[in-house]
């Protein structure tokens, strides 16, 4: 597929980074971590036995989202199979994500939490910071979405992790050269963006915007919506949603 077919839904798979109990942190587990810069990422790993300091691991979870997602659906009476033919995607595919064999594409987990009634923040939902009302800078977790043959693709660094109490969902979404999102997506609530760093273009309904640092943007989000980064370095936009979808 060449790179210019950006419109696929077929290319995004998602891997969800923790944040770890300090407990956990003590027995060897590591987490991406993202240092405040927007430009660059950093894996932190946590203390361990001789000769473990300078191992880095990643951390995921398929696991964890297809635990989540059989307990949405079997709360709601739903099989397999229905959930399967009402989200427009094989029940073979859906079995593998509910057992953590497969990953599921960004447009595809949109249509399954839209049937299901909830939204993808609370397939992910994390730890809050101090007290639930400061996260600081290199403790906030990244949700990755690795496009096959785009690169790197686009990573999200959660502002405030999500929580069923916000109205508000903030993350900066990071995406490589050539990264780009699998739209077209369309779900309810309002966004409004502004960009950090880099180039994108961000295609709303049947129209095109060319946008560059400073520049910001607002639009329904029922309308049919996805972007893609146009220049040559790394593209960072400050993105605040409502309700929380993501």
């Amino acid at each position: 597929m060449e790179r210019s077919s950006w419109q696929s839904t077929n290319s995004t798979r998602m891997s969800l980074v923790f944040v770890i109990p300090r407990q956990m942190q003590r027995a060897g587990v590591k987490l991406w971590l993202c240092n405040g810069d927007t430009r660059t990422m950093n894996m932190i790993g946590s203390p361990g036995k001789s000769g473990e300091d300078n191992e880095e691991k990643i951390l995921t979870n398929p696991t964890r989202l297809g635990g989540r997602l059989r307990l949405a659906r079997q709360t709601r009476g739903l099989t397999l199979k229905a959930l399967a033919l009402a989200a427009d995607c094989s029940e073979s595919l859906l079995s593998k994500i509910e057992n953590g064999k497969a990953s599921p594409s960004l447009p595809m987990l949109h249509r399954l939490v839209g049937v299901l009634g909830t939204n993808i923040g609370w397939m992910f939902e994390e730890a809050d910071g101090e007290e639930g009302i400061v996260f600081r800078s290199g403790t906030r977790p990244l949700i990755g979405l690795d496009p096959l043959r785009r690169g790197e693709g686009i990573s999200l660094e959660r502002i405030i992790p999500y929580s069923q109490g916000h109205l508000l969902q903030c993350n900066i979404h990071h995406i490589e050269a050539g990264g780009q999102s699998a739209g077209p997506i369309q779900h309810v609530g309002e966004e409004v963006g502004y960009v950090l760093a880099g180039e994108i273009e961000l295609m709303v309904g049947e129209r095109t915007f060319r946008l560059s640092v400073g520049d910001s943007f607002v639009f329904n989000s029922e309308l049919p919506h996805w972007y893609r980064n146009v220049g040559s370095e790394r593209a960072s936009i400050f993105w605040v949603n409502t309700p929380a979808t993501f």
